[in-house]
């Protein structure tokens, strides 16, 4: 069994360079929950000192299209950014105060939903979002 992959070795395997905000950044959306940008940019910071915001929403851009990145948009909130990818969960999002789960496909592989009508598309991947109130807001 090999070990796995560091940071570095995921960015060469998709073909970005390696650099320390890089590598800051994707360490910093993996150990988060659901971040938006000015959280990532803050840890980003935390971990190599100075990064401006337009390189933060570059490098998350890139990290993105490679497919390290998740990027989230529930409505009426900004971008959210998470560290599991490629399987196809969805999510849950408070009304009130905004928090956002995963939860879990139930019916198996992508996509665990299926189309009433998928108009001729080739569909690979069902994306829900469920709303209502956390546990916190709820008894709030």
């Amino acid at each position: 069994m090999s070990a796995p992959k560091t940071t570095a070795e995921e960015l060469r395997g998709v073909g970005l360079r390696v650099t320390a905000a890089r590598v800051a950044l994707l360490e910093t959306v993996r150990d988060g929950d659901h971040l938006d940008v000015e959280t990532i940019a803050s840890g980003v910071r935390d971990r190599v000192g100075h990064i401006s915001l337009q390189a933060v929403y570059e490098a998350l851009h890139a990290l993105t299209a490679a497919g390290l990145v998740r990027r989230i948009e529930p409505a009426g909130s900004a971008a959210r950014f998470e560290g599991r990818v490629g399987d196809n969960h969805h999510h849950i999002v408070c009304r009130s105060c905004g928090a956002v789960a995963d939860v879990d496909c139930v019916t198996g592989h992508a996509p665990c939903l299926n189309a009433s009508d998928d108009h001729g598309f080739a569909v690979d991947e069902a994306e829900v979002i469920f709303w209502g109130l956390c546990p916190d807001c709820s008894t709030a």
